[in-house]
């Protein structure tokens, strides 16, 4: 039996689903989240927003965020920037989005880079400085545009001694790769990464055709230039424009593999090259209380732990029994997972290895259906995590994910 498994069944025996009554608990000094948004995903190259930059994504979330919560633009004191590919991190460019968006000369901004956790990271920045006491509000976000700067080139060489982090750093063909191989040496077969999938495809079509997402999603004017005509036009992109319709795990079965003849991984079962913002308004219960903020949910706790490199994928593995352990429950007291589709393979091992509840990840899909913006995600998962809790009367929700060069990330969120 795996090691994080053992933690997450000792737990349940010390702390039991008693500590979800405290965590719902409500104190002035809680981390609290009054907004969260995102962009619709659009597909990267030939989506919505595939000649929109990421400053421009995440200038509309801003703005968006600013108008939906009406918070005074001149109370947010720091706003954190999770990104992946932009050059030069984007500290530039995503000063001059916030500056844009109404946010004065006062407000402080910061880009960061933790791979794919980068959203979740720059939300956790943002909570911890409020508990320390550093700022009252701030923003965590993320954003990436993948059309614009994804590629071989986004990526630099390390030295040659690192040559297994090189390999695990490098983007989507070689974390493929490493997928590949983990899939063939834990025995995951094609079909079941097929059937889970398909089953996230349908979930996402069908959230879509209910419009479980319009609370989340702030529509986006960009130009757009037809890629026959070359004619540039003005679009509204209000959904997100990678969820394929009527797929099926024999759909999905007829797909040539990507990495390997007899392979498992193909760009089905696999999370989309996307683009997309998100943001996150982050302060104290007490604060949100005086400014008259509406309370979406709260902030608990986070976890950040390393994995192998070539491992990358199991990261949400480890990572997640360390998030309940910090918030004081056990998995049974977890209402919803919102774990990142990097590859169907990767959230498959780790949910059989973790012994969860599939019917308890993801229920309105992932990024094998609607796409993976490597820094938006994080910021992503807590609109999408809140308003379904919100949504099905529930209150306690973890988002987690796998970080290239062998890392996971995990955090507990309580909505109300």
């Amino acid at each position: 039996m795996s090691s994080a498994r053992e933690r997450l069944q000792a737990l349940t025996s010390q702390v039991g689903v008693g500590g979800k009554a405290k965590l719902e608990q409500k104190n002035p000094d809680d981390i609290v989240v009054t907004c969260a948004l995102r962009t619709p995903i659009t597909k990267g190259g030939k989506g919505g927003f595939k000649d929109t930059f990421a400053a421009d994504l995440l200038l509309g979330a801003f703005k968006a965020l600013i108008q939906r919560s009406a918070i005074d633009p001149s109370l947010v004191e720091d706003i954190a920037v999770g990104t992946v590919l932009a050059p030069g991190g984007g500290a530039t460019e995503f000063r001059a989005a916030a500056l844009a968006a109404g946010f004065p000369a006062d407000t402080a901004v910061k880009s960061l880079n933790r791979q794919c956790s980068s959203g979740l990271q720059a939300c956790v920045d943002i909570a911890n400085a409020i508990k320390a006491g550093m700022i009252d509000i701030g923003i965590g976000a993320g954003v990436e545009s993948m059309t614009t700067q994804y590629g071989p080139g986004a990526v630099s060489e390390f030295s040659d001694k690192l040559e297994e982090f090189t390999e695990a750093a490098n983007c989507k063909v070689p974390m493929g790769v490493l997928s590949e191989n983990m899939a063939k040496d834990r025995g995951i077969s094609r079909a079941a990464q097929d059937a889970f999938a398909a089953k996230s495809f349908q979930k996402a079509e069908a959230a879509q055709k209910a419009g479980l997402f319009d609370q989340e999603i702030a529509p986006l004017e960009v130009k757009w230039a037809d890629p026959k005509s070359g004619e540039e036009k003005t679009i509204t992109v209000r959904e997100d424009d990678g969820v394929r319709k009527g797929v099926t795990a024999e759909s999905l079965g007829k797909i040539r593999p990507a990495f390997a003849k007899d392979g498992s991984i193909h760009g089905g079962n696999a999370s989309q090259i996307s683009d997309g913002a998100a943001a996150v308004l982050l302060m104290k219960r007490s604060t949100a209380e005086k400014l008259g903020q509406k309370i979406l949910g709260k902030y608990v706790t986070a976890s950040i732990v390393g994995v192998p490199p070539l491992l990358m994928g199991i990261g949400p593995w480890k990572a997640i029994p360390v998030a309940l352990q910090k918030a004081g429950i056990d998995k049974n007291a977890v209402d919803i997972f919102e774990i990142n589709e990097a590859f169907a393979s990767q959230c498959l091992w780790c949910a059989n290895e973790l012994g969860l509840d599939y019917e308890k990840i993801n229920p309105k899909g992932g990024a094998i259906a609607f796409g993976h913006p490597l820094g938006m995600t994080g910021a992503r998962q807590v609109s999408t995590l809140l308003y379904e809790l919100k949504r099905t009367g529930k209150s306690i929700g973890v988002t987690s994910m796998c970080v290239g060069t062998g890392m996971g990330m995990a955090a507990v969120w309580v909505a109300e």
